[in-house]
């Protein structure tokens, strides 16, 4: 039985792993892969201690640096499926058959991309509706183009499509994007975009690849159309939190209900950080310190339930 399982591999997963190594528990970190949503970041400038780095580097960085520590053991790529209870603590079974049993268990699963679920989006996925921006920009070199989501994932992806696009509307739900104001302000600057705001998508429409966008615009109630030959869709995240279901409190967005403090869960011995939980803001930098919290909080744990160090067992 381990002291502590980690589920995840981004920034949460990562510090909780560092930390779990210099405590010296025995540890085990189960993830698919590192670097969490931001490996397909090209470039990540808000990094602190880096002024720019992409995705693929943060994580090849995030492995090394748990990697240095023996007595943390990775399976990757594996994805947790079940948790359960049993005596002492939890058991673990993962999508290739293992099945693994820990005193206490930190949930650093992440999020994945939240999609529109409208008419035509599954139908093009892959035809012109596209949930990377990095990954996929270059393909919509001199095409008009739809960016869905005036918030910080939404404003990146004006900034990567801008140097292909011939044309970008930003599509905003609200009245004013959410975005940093600095970046905010610097996509005013750029004469290729167009923002539409006070809208709701309605349907993306096409043939074999997508023609356009439909939405309602909600001052005067009209349905109307943008030509595009592409939609990007960054419109925040969804937690992984499924296989906790039933185990622990959650919010009407099932993100996990944490003590910020601590990292603590309703159920004693399971801490959770980072984008699965109800954390506010979800920021690398944030993530990290998180898991570094829950890390620390799982070892105060088994300090209480063992009277001693696990370093000593």
């Amino acid at each position: 039985m381990y002291d502590l399982i980690i589920i995840g591999g981004g920034p949460a997963g990562a510090a909780a792993g560092v930390y779990a190594g210099r405590k010296k528990m025995k540890t085990l970190l189960i993830t698919e892969s590192f670097g969490g949503q931001s490996i397909v970041s090209d470039n990540i400038e808000n990094w602190i201690g880096t002024k720019k780095l992409s995705g693929f580097e943060l994580a090849k960085t995030l492995e090394e640096h748990i990697r240095a520590h023996e007595n943390v053991e990775i399976k990757m790529p594996e994805k947790t499926t079940v948790v359960k209870v049993i005596e002492g603590g939890w058991e673990i079974s993962t999508d290739k058959s293992n099945v693994y049993q820990s005193k206490t268990l930190i949930v650093a699963s992440g999020g994945r991309r939240r999609r529109l679920n409208i008419p035509g989006e599954d139908k093009f996925d892959g035809k012109g509706v596209s949930y990377c921006s990095t990954c996929d920009a270059p393909l919509f070199k001199d095409k008009i183009v739809a960016i869905v989501g005036a918030g910080n994932a939404g404003a990146e992806a004006v900034i990567d499509l801008n140097q292909y696009a011939l044309k970008i509307y930003w599509i905003n739900r609200g009245l004013v994007p959410t975005a940093d104001p600095e970046t905010v302000e610097e996509i005013k600057k750029l004469v290729k975009v167009s923002a539409v705001n006070n809208v709701e998508t309605q349907e993306i429409t096409g043939e074999k690849f997508v023609s356009g966008l439909k939405y309602l615009d909600k001052q005067d109630n009209q349905i109307k159309e943008l030509p595009v030959g592409g939609v990007f869709v960054e419109i925040g995240s969804v937690p992984n939190s499924e296989f906790m279901k039933d185990l622990v409190e959650m919010n009407k967005g099932e993100e996990i209900i944490v003590d910020h403090k601590t990292g603590a869960t309703s159920k004693p011995g399971i801490f959770a950080a980072g984008d699965v939980t109800d954390e506010i803001y979800k920021q690398n930098n944030i993530s990290a310190g998180d898991g570094v919290a829950a890390a620390l909080s799982a070892y105060n744990y088994l300090l209480k339930i063992n009277k001693r160090s696990p370093s000593y067992e």
